[in-house]
């Protein structure tokens, strides 16, 4: 087996991939076998590579992929160059905002309190990693003051809209025995609801303080942020007694890097600039069940949802 794959998948509704395509990416890599289709036309497989290149850090697989991107052109397609042990994994921890779901939370609740472009700048600078995470959240969160807690089922309702192929990938994984986690530096009123809609096993987020039907402005402490979501994976891989490499975790901010950077596989997911360069893997065009074929399922493995 060569210790090294490449995985090729294409954007939804995006032209169908060839034989002819995988031949020349094939040709692109070092010792490639021939492309294994995982559904025709849609994803493929590029075993690659000698014994000696097992090991191969991940700058060096990032740049494989570079470098396979580039002869895609114009073939709108996700990239994903890993170690072939391992591949299917075991554990799998998720962002929410702007990864399990298509909006950022706060935000939306922001625009009820009438200051969502205020807190959306924030958001946006915080995400990019230009401003700590956690003053950034205390400061959000005191714009919210006053609010009624009760708008959260109205955003919910009116607003979240889960990304598509995150049921599919939760619910393949866990079939095949995973354990899912969403992990989320927002809160908890809604990852309680998220999180079983999507088949997640279990739910981490942070606690908005609530007084007399409306937010006080405050949220508990410790925040959330990007050392809980690191240590959120760390206690997991311990208590199922995991190796680092029969983990994966995927988000697109810079709160969620340290937790990328310690799974197995880290993958950023329509990210901020610099998330996407240091993450492991990125998908740039797919929806999330592009994991799945990352992961070797082929297409008639995915459950039905």
């Amino acid at each position: 087996m060569k210790p090294l794959i490449a995985t090729v998948v294409a954007a939804p509704g995006a032209p169908a991939m060839d034989d002819g395509l995988a031949a020349r990416l094939a040709q692109g890599l070092p010792h490639a076998d021939a492309a294994i289709w995982l559904a025709r036309g849609e994803a493929f497989d590029i075993p690659f590579g000698e014994p000696v290149q097992a090991a191969s850090s991940w700058p060096i697989l990032r740049a494989f992929a570079g470098g396979l991107r580039e002869r895609l052109g114009e073939c709108k397609a996700d990239v994903f160059v890993q170690p072939a042990a391992h591949r299917r994994k075991k554990l799998f921890l998720a962002d929410m905002d702007s990864t399990m779901i298509g909006q950022e939370c706060i935000d939306e609740l922001a625009d009820f309190a009438g200051v969502k472009d205020h807190v959306a700048a924030i958001t946006e600078r915080a995400m990019r990693g230009e401003i700590a995470f956690e003053p950034a959240l205390r400061e959000r969160v005191g714009l919210l003051k006053g609010l009624p807690v009760s708008i959260v089922d109205r955003v919910i309702a009116e607003r979240i809209t889960l990304t598509p192929g995150g049921r599919t990938l939760v619910q393949t994984m866990r079939a095949h025995g995973a354990n899912a986690m969403l992990v989320s530096g927002g809160f908890t009123l809604f990852t309680q609801e998220i999180a079983p809609r999507i088949g997640f096993d279990d739910h981490r987020a942070n606690r908005l303080i609530v007084e007399n039907g409306a937010f006080a402005g405050r949220v508990e402490e410790p925040i959330l942020g990007r050392e809980a979501k690191l240590a959120a994976l760390l206690e997991q891989r311990a208590a199922l007694s995991l190796a680092k490499d029969e983990t994966m975790a995927i988000g697109d901010g810079a709160n969620d890097l340290a937790m990328l950077e310690e799974a197995g596989l880290g993958v950023a997911f329509k990210a901020k600039p610099a998330v996407a360069a240091a993450a492991h893997a990125r998908i740039d065009h797919g929806d999330l069940s592009a994991l799945l074929f990352a992961q070797g399922y082929r297409r008639e493995e995915f459950a039905t949802v």
